[in-house]
């Protein structure tokens, strides 16, 4: 599952559908200038009444605001301190100063056609992204005659766990550098972001080889592969966050055609292996052509000479030496910590998928019942989810125009919420449904399969939805937190293994919904 979901407004000079100007997904042109107060006696007094040339020059803003919070989310943003208001307007903070001009301005919504929504998005390009996060699958059926070897004491081939090892560290560097790069596009600078990725993708495919290496007991030929999919991630961590979706899909479909082919004709391993590394190479080297690779080397380059003029020992530093490197030391630009919760969200859902498909194999189940299907179903699924968040999105700008009152904008919000959640569990389902049809030899998707297969859904796309409200956070927790308890319960062999599965999955999408119904009626949490 290659790139990530986090929401923002397409736009000019804001990052492909991604990443978050202020830190909470919106852009930063969302809230409108604040004019100060008029100054029109001796010296500078303030004006005879200030609060009501506030409310004349705010009066469009105030009379569409569904709640006064909107209100005071605007002043905040202008940089009104409590003690300003207090001094200025003589009310006691930005809650209170807007609640009476919530008060004092009629409500008057503006026509909900009027605005354009900058949350329309493309079906196609969405259902291409969730293509594009399952045919890497592929390979493994392509390479599975080179992975073969002695079964370890679960009962899967040798080189399963090597494979996991490197996958789990591209789940985690993945999202945190997809996050990081997406911030910069956010902030309308590209160079910052390919520099990012420049830097970030080839340290995440050695630190994904480095974790294979450690797995000792696999196949030769498993080692090889896994550092082929360290490599890959990378490549296509810089393609999907330039937006470069149809040139990863050219150079997946050699390694797709072939394994397609393998169904029905042994391949030598020889074409297997070239094939593989047609489609990888071909990966690579389009992700270099995308990235700015001289200015990105002199960057870094400029940003090491200035930490080794700064060494103890080196005496003071010239700010000439810095000059032209004043943005590397800005303190500007998104905060690595930041970036950490999305690595960690990525982390905490990669391990409920693969415990999907796996978890009874890791328990000592037979090998007869890995549900791969359930795995692929979540993995297509992620593409109309993207549709169906950006559309959720939408409905929540036509709420914030057409609602009258906080109370009717809470309803339309769960309305809208119930449906597009309602549709993406269809879309799961059916995925599910036709992947047990026409996958070789897989499990029955018995009723306890199918619930659990809903609830992960349930849990990935509200967490998806918590990051585009900004708040990541919480959604990483109780997704890494459902992962520790199911792990857990595989080690100790705590419970059967379906039932701590459904367990885990309803009380991970239980407390989601909670958080995301807390959000859906503060109308700031929608701009």
């Amino acid at each position: 599952m290659s790139g990530s979901l986090w929401l923002e407004p397409p736009g000019p000079g804001n990052g492909p559908r991604h990443g978050a100007r202020n830190g909470h997904g919106h852009g930063a042109d969302t809230l409108p200038a604040l004019p100060r107060p008029r100054r029109d006696g001796p010296g500078g007094t303030p004006a005879a009444d200030p609060m009501d040339e506030l409310a004349e020059r705010l009066d469009v803003f105030i009379a569409s605001a569904v709640h006064p919070d909107e209100i005071a989310a605007i002043l905040e943003s202008d940089g009104m301190t409590d003690e300003y208001i207090r001094l200025t307007y003589g009310r006691h903070d930005s809650f209170g100063l807007a609640e009476e001009l919530y008060a004092r301005v009629p409500r008057s919504f503006p026509d909900p056609g009027a605005a354009p929504d900058p949350w329309k998005v493309s079906l196609t390009a969405c259902l291409l992204r969730g293509v594009i996060f399952a045919l890497p699958g592929l390979a493994y059926l392509l390479g599975a005659p080179l992975l073969e070897g002695p079964q370890d004491r679960l009962g899967l081939p040798a080189g399963t766990l090597t494979l996991l090892a490197g996958a789990l560290i591209g789940w985690v560097w993945d999202q945190t550098l997809s996050h990081r790069a997406y911030s910069w596009l956010g902030l309308g600078d590209r160079g910052a972001a390919g520099r990012t990725l420049l830097v970030g993708a080839p340290v995440g495919a050695l630190l994904g080889t480095a974790a294979a290496l450690a797995v000792p007991g696999g196949p030769p030929f498993s080692y090889a592969f896994a550092a082929g999919q360290a490599l890959y991630v990378g490549a296509a961590t810089v393609l999907l966050v330039l937006g470069r979706e149809r040139v990863l899909l050219a150079a997946l479909a050699p390694m797709a055609v072939g394994a397609a082919l393998a169904l029905f004709v042994d391949l030598p391993l020889p074409v297997r292996v070239t094939l593989l590394a047609i489609s990888l190479l071909a990966a690579c080297t389009l992700a270099v052509r995308e990235l700015p690779l001289a200015d990105g080397l002199r960057a870094v380059a400029h940003r090491i000479r200035g930490w080794a003029a700064r060494r103890p020992g080196q005496g003071p530093v010239r700010w000439q030496m810095l000059r032209g490197a004043e943005e590397d030391f800005a303190p500007r630009g998104p905060r690595l910590g930041d970036s950490v919760p999305y690595g960690v969200f990525g982390l905490g859902t990669g391990l409920l998928v693969l415990y999907a498909a796996l978890g009874e194999v890791l328990a000592g189940g037979p090998a007869e019942a890995v549900a791969a299907p359930s795995a692929v179903a979540l993995t297509l699924s992620m593409g109309p989810a993207e549709w169906l968040l950006h559309r959720f999105r939408s409905g929540s700008l036509s709420g914030l125009q057409g609602a009258r009152s906080p109370g009717a904008f809470r309803r339309r919000m769960l309305t809208t919420l119930a449906r597009c959640l309602a549709l993406y569990l269809t879309v799961l389902l059916a995925l599910g449904l036709a992947g047990t049809l026409l996958w070789p030899g897989a499990p029955v998707l018995t009723g306890v399969r199918i619930a659990t297969l809903l609830l992960l859904g349930a849990v990935m796309w509200t967490g998806l939805l918590l990051q585009s409200f900004g708040a990541v956070r919480p959604a990483a927790v109780v997704c890494s937190s459902a992962a520790v308890a199911q792990s857990l319960a595989l080690l100790t062999g705590l419970g059967q293994p379906r039932a701590v599965q459904l367990v885990v999955a309803g009380a991970a999408a239980t407390v989601l919904a909670a958080l995301v119904c807390l959000l859906l009626g503060r109308a700031t949490a929608h701009r």
